[in-house]
């Protein structure tokens, strides 16, 4: 069988020096029927290796499930690594950070009695070793020393980044060999001298993440990896972005210099990333360094390969560096050419979110405001429900929303309470009546110490300066009532839009192609095309489209649903291409 073993200057491939030129890809952030067409796309760039991280929250919706069916298939998806003739390296965290929604720790896990995430606590390290022997099987049967085609494994991720605890680490490391992994064990963190001391071991082989200063950033990593390959796990071509900011973008042959230069010093590199796909559903993730900021539904990273799957400038130019260091096939990748255009108009019913929440099972009955945790509301949305009787108008203020509360009495709108404004309070109106809070998470906090932080309402919820109690709770599953007989056919509802929260439905023959639906005059949202959630839209920007794999459209009778939660127009249009905002390098 073939080996990968770690050299005194090089990594071994059957006991011959191997340059790793790998690429993001992460297969949860992909349709699964174009994971091939990504995986050969990489190839054509002129990549050996495809890297994905595994994330603990994708299989594990419960902490008995853990589920590796149709979009979760890690094994399917490492088999057309495989079939493509490549390499894979697998990171299966548990944290994985990744702008992914809690930096891939389920939401249940937080819900645990005292655990203690990221270090040697029992609670929590008896959920990992639960979660690794579930994953570690899959990854072990087709490691290069097997016959398949996995290279290396990586321990925890950026770790130095938040701990330093050793004994954590090599718990890990036990776990790993006693689930057969035989591979090499590798640790990532930046090219910081503190954070590769503490995230690292001796007996694990530290790479490094960076984007620039290749010289600079190798020597640091050298001293701290005195012997053996120098590779750059992350070598960050784009960024990610973040609601009510700008598009980030990177100039192509500064990052393919940039690239050149690492490959020449005989540095192995993982692109990322090589294609970033899409935060589809309630799957993005935040960071908080005093301001919460959400992460946007595209990955497209400005990542070599765009988000539907169509090569960039960036391509080229990094297929030209590569071609340097590796023969490159004669075919590469497709340019985009134009999507199909049209306007949803006619056909669409309309249902207020009230009506629907009214016939939903699964209301709480709480005495304090609950967290969402509380309500076991892993995503999304959560409906709070009390009486209020008002002689004149007064202040209704929370510890805390995470993260945004729209407000509304007997249906009627009052205000928006938004955690990225700082905001906690607002005034209601005098009278009598049903007063609903709809609180959204948009996004669990992906890196730093607000990791696995409660979201929803943090009480005690006070009117006029005294305690608001007895409320009903309901978690509200949207995806569920997207797809549910509320919204059927022959549902009642209007055939425009209607004020405040709802639900629209169209029912249309779209073209079986990619497509860019446009969310411009839209509010904020979601959109499901025949029960595949696109995921959020928000009028804040920057991105005005939302990505329709081809693979979700049938051609004939496709059903579009739109979440819109402050009123949108009357049609829905398809546009020739994506819209991701404007612009910086």
């Amino acid at each position: 069988m073939p080996t990968f073993e770690i050299g005194e200057r090089d990594f071994l491939l059957d006991g011959r020096p191997h340059q790793v030129l790998s690429g993001a890809l992460h297969y949860f952030r992909v349709h699964p029927d174009l994971w091939a067409d990504r995986i050969r796309s990489a190839r054509l760039m002129g990549l050996n290796t495809i890297e994905t991280y595994v994330a603990w929250n994708v299989h594990a919706p419960t902490p008995d499930v853990f589920d590796t069916t149709g979009p979760r298939d890690l094994g399917r998806f490492l088999d057309l690594v495989a079939a493509e003739g490549m390499h894979a390296i697998v990171r299966p965290g548990p944290y994985i950070c990744a702008e992914w929604d809690n930096g891939g720790f389920p939401a249940w896990l937080f819900r645990m009695p005292g655990v203690g995430v990221r270090r040697n606590e029992p609670t929590y390290m008896k959920a990992v070793q639960q979660y690794l022997e579930h994953v570690l099987p899959i990854v072990a049967e087709r490691q290069v020393t097997r016959g398949g085609p996995v290279i290396a494994v990586q321990v925890e991720n950026e770790y130095g980044a938040y701990g330093d605890d050793k004994d954590y680490l090599r718990a890990l490391v036990a776990i790993n060999r006693a689930q057969g992994i035989e591979v090499p064990l590798l640790t990532c963190d930046q090219a910081d001298d503190a954070m590769l001391e503490r995230g690292g071991l001796p007996e694990l082989h530290r790479t490094a993440t960076f984007g620039s200063r290749t010289a600079e950033r190798l020597e640091i990593l050298r001293r701290h990896q005195p012997t053996g390959p120098l590779m750059c796990m992350e070598f960050w071509c784009g960024w990610f972005d973040h609601w009510g900011a700008h598009h980030h973008t990177t100039d192509p042959a500064q990052s393919a210099a940039d690239l050149d230069a690492l490959l020449a010093a005989g540095g192995s590199v993982n692109v990322y990333m090589f294609h970033g796909g899409t935060n589809a559903g309630f799957t993005s993730g935040a960071n908080d360094k005093g301001v919460y900021q959400p992460t946007v539904t595209s990955y497209d990273y400005d990542a070599p390969l765009a988000e539907d799957g169509t090569r960039t400038a960036k391509y080229d130019a990094f297929r030209e560096v590569l071609g340097r260091y590796t023969a490159l096939p004669a075919e590469t990748a497709p340019t985009r050419a134009p999507a199909p255009t049209g306007v949803l108009a006619a056909g669409r019913r309309t249902v207020d979110l009230w009506s629907v929440v009214d016939g939903l099972d699964g209301w709480v009955d709480a005495h304090d405001v609950p967290t969402h945790e509380e309500v076991a509301a892993a995503s999304g949305f959560v409906l709070y429900r009390t009486s209020v009787d008002l002689a004149e108008p007064a202040v209704l203020a929370f510890t805390e929303v995470r993260d945004r509360a729209q407000v509304f009495l007997d249906g009627r709108p009052v205000g928006v309470v938004d955690r990225s404004e700082r905001g906690t309070s607002l005034t209601l109106p005098a009278g009598v009546g049903r007063l609903d809070v709809l609180v959204e998470d948009q996004g669990r906090v992906n890196y730093g110490p607000r990791i696995g932080e409660a979201k929803g309402l943090v009480g005690p919820a006070l009117l006029g300066g005294r305690e608001l109690t007895g409320w009903r709770v309901l978690p509200l599953d949207v995806d569920a009532v997207a797809a549910s007989p509320a919204l059927a056919a022959d549902a009642p509802g209007s055939a425009g839009p209607v004020p405040g929260p709802s639900f629209s439905v169209w029912e249309s023959d779209l073209p079986q192609a990619d497509l860019f639906v446009s969310t411009r005059g839209w509010g904020k949202g979601v959109v499901w095309v025949n029960g595949t959630s696109l995921g959020r839209y928000w009028s804040k920007g920057p991105q005005t489209t939302l990505y329709v794999p081809a693979p979700a459209v049938t051609g004939r009778g496709d059903r579009v649903v739109v979440l819109e939660l402050l009123g949108g127009p009357g049609e829905l249009a398809l546009v020739d291409a994506p819209d991701l905002g404007h612009t910086e390098f």
